[in-house]
């Protein structure tokens, strides 16, 4: 394969000696953006990490496209099939907002937290997708299956919980960071290792950052009776 899509295949780069894939590198810089833009609640979040998670579909699966690391990580592989599903649903959610004008300030997405009722919900989905997703990973001879099995299962409830506008979801990434940077670092995958130690200040950043706009955004109590009659 010849071109710019040949190169970008293809090149590599050294750090230390060790060899790393370019596409590796732009995949993450694209997930970087989308990351940014949707720290500002922009629609256009949803379709630049898609394309991040096109390029680094290729590169966990080391075996399949022959990355320099030759390690399958089969739930860093398919956490970027699924990102691709929930981002059509969070771009078409955002989308719809925007149209419609329905955010307090004119953004894609009015943040808030999410409910009891709707933290249970995730707190289950966590547990159950990782229980389910870890005999799977293993079975498939995924390297580190158990932190992989979290990782899917995390990264999934975070990007729904952004598409649903809930701050809850920032922490959801930074306890996926928390176990992803080990497992990157020992599977020699630098840049995503970097790029996930990175993500993991800017989401406190991003935390803080949609808690004061929900705070801001929150609607007014409503008067009581005295205020009313006042």
């Amino acid at each position: 394969m010849t071109g710019a899509l040949g190169w970008l295949l293809t090149a590599e780069v050294h750090f230390g000696g060790s060899p790393v894939l370019v596409r590796e590198i732009v995949g993450n810089v694209f997930g970087l953006g989308s990351a940014l833009l949707g720290l500002r609640r922009l629609v256009w979040a949803w379709p630049l990490g898609m394309i991040g998670n096109a390029l680094l579909f290729t590169v966990f699966l080391g075996g399949a496209f022959a990355t320099p690391q030759a390690h399958d990580l089969y739930g860093q592989a398919g956490r970027q099939v699924f990102f691709f599903g929930v981002s059509l649903y969070g771009w078409w959610r955002w989308s719809r907002t925007r149209r419609l004008g329905t955010a307090a300030d004119g953004a894609a997405v009015t943040p808030r937290w999410a409910t009891g009722t709707e933290r249970l919900g995730l707190l289950a989905a966590a547990v159950v997708g990782t229980a389910v997703a870890y005999p799977v990973l293993a079975a498939l001879g995924s390297w580190g299956p158990l932190p992989d099995a979290w990782i899917l299962t995390g990264s999934l409830l975070a990007t729904y919980g952004m598409a649903r506008g809930w701050v809850d979801f920032w922490l959801i990434w930074i306890a996926v960071d928390a176990v992803g940077v080990p497992l990157l670092l020992r599977g020699g995958f630098y840049p995503s290792a970097a790029m996930y130690l990175g993500y993991g200040a800017f989401c406190v950043w991003g935390l803080v950052s949609w808690w004061r706009t929900s705070r801001a955004t929150r609607p007014a109590p409503a008067p009581t009776y005295a205020e009313a009659v006042a």
